[in-house]
């Protein structure tokens, strides 16, 4: 050993053990994923306790498949198992988190979203050695489908219940018929919901991200809000010259290439007495305040996505740990002059950031 000390044996062996727990937790998120992907955990909340085979012909799934798929869940922990009966069941507590999407714990996104950004891993390792990163258009289109389903438990239990309603006069702007930008706004679920919420407001949202807004577009059309919430293709810069009442980003500030010039942006788009929300992940910049499961999982998918994205456009690259002393510096920078971090839940739900002019 390099400091000369004798190794402990016992240690390699439970760290050994760790590493195969961990591959074997990789390989499971791949079976969590399929069980979302072909309605499993629907239909074992839908019928309770079932044999493989009535599993099979309710399905209509390969047998063979879900026999080794089942075996899969039962041995991590997510299926209870009679062997006496051979029947497999969901527990209750569990089919929020894995079956039920109008739960605020639905985490079927979380699984959607595993597959694509682990498939990245290899282009990844080669902007380790050359820099540089993978930019938007090289993930599958999948990956925009989960981020919206991992986010839809936000826009449903707590944006206009808790969110808005704790900022300064906001919920009375929008209820009069307010003026609200949401950019960044990906599938369109915060700007819908809002509409829904405040049908005298007019809300727009932007992205640069083609796809997304033409789902944006069909998932308004789908909500009967068409009429009083639009979308465009753009990036910040479209802001210039207009201004509203409330202006949002959602997780977006730490992915951008250029961060700072889009705050100056947003602050350009908020009126005079206007609120800009920035939502943002409820981290820290110093990596001893993230030791904790938000941590653990939050380091790997800033790799994966946030931080290489905003490099492969030669960007800041700040991933997701910008924090709040970042934040605050910032928005201070960009024309703000007050900001505050609203009281929120904990992690994983996200911080909440209220900006004024």
């Amino acid at each position: 050993m390099a400091d000369g000390n004798a190794i402990d044996t016992d240690k390699v062996e439970k760290f050994s053990a760790r590493i195969m727990e961990d591959y074997g937790n990789t390989l499971r998120g791949a079976m969590l994923y399929i069980g979302d992907k072909v309605g499993l955990f629907k239909a074992l909340w839908r019928l309770g306790a079932v044999t493989q085979e009535e599993l099979a012909r309710d399905t209509g799934l390969n047998a063979r498949y879900l026999r080794e798929w089942l075996g899969s869940m039962v041995t991590g922990g997510y299926l209870d198992y009679d062997p006496q009966a051979r029947r497999y069941r969901l527990p209750d507590e569990f089919a929020p988190v894995l079956a039920d999407e109008d739960s605020p714990y639905f985490a079927g996104g979380i699984l959607q979203l595993s597959v694509p950004f682990v498939s990245m891993a290899p282009r990844i390792a080669e902007a380790f050695r050359n820099g540089g990163g993978a930019p938007e258009e090289a993930y599958p289109l999948e990956t925009w489908q989960g981020m919206e389903r991992m986010t839809m438990p936000w826009y449903k239990h707590h944006l206009v219940q808790r969110w808005i309603p704790s900022l300064d006069g906001v919920e009375d702007k929008l209820r009069a018929g307010g003026t609200v930008m949401d950019f960044g706004c990906g599938s369109g679920l915060a700007a819908i919901t809002m509409a829904l919420a405040y049908p005298k407001s007019r809300v727009v949202g932007c992205d640069f991200h083609l796809p997304s807004i033409e789902r944006a577009r069909a998932n308004a059309v789908a909500a009967g809000v068409a009429d009083r919430v639009s979308f465009e293709v753009a990036d910040s810069d479209v802001l210039v010259g207009q201004t509203f009442d409330f202006v949002t980003t959602f997780v977006v500030i730490h992915d951008a290439a250029d961060p700072q010039q889009m705050l100056r942006d947003l602050r350009a788009a908020t009126a005079d007495d206007g609120t800009y929300l920035m939502v943002e992940l409820n981290l820290s910049e110093e990596l001893h305040e993230n030791m904790n499961l938000f941590g653990r999982v939050m380091y790997p998918q800033s790799t994966l996505y946030c931080m290489t994205c905003s490099l492969s456009h030669d960007g800041a690259g700040l991933g997701a740990f910008m924090g709040e002393k970042r934040a605050r510096a910032m928005a201070s920078e960009a024309g703000f002059g007050r900001f505050r971090k609203v009281p929120s839940e904990r992690p994983p739900l996200p911080a909440l950031f209220e900006l004024r002019p």
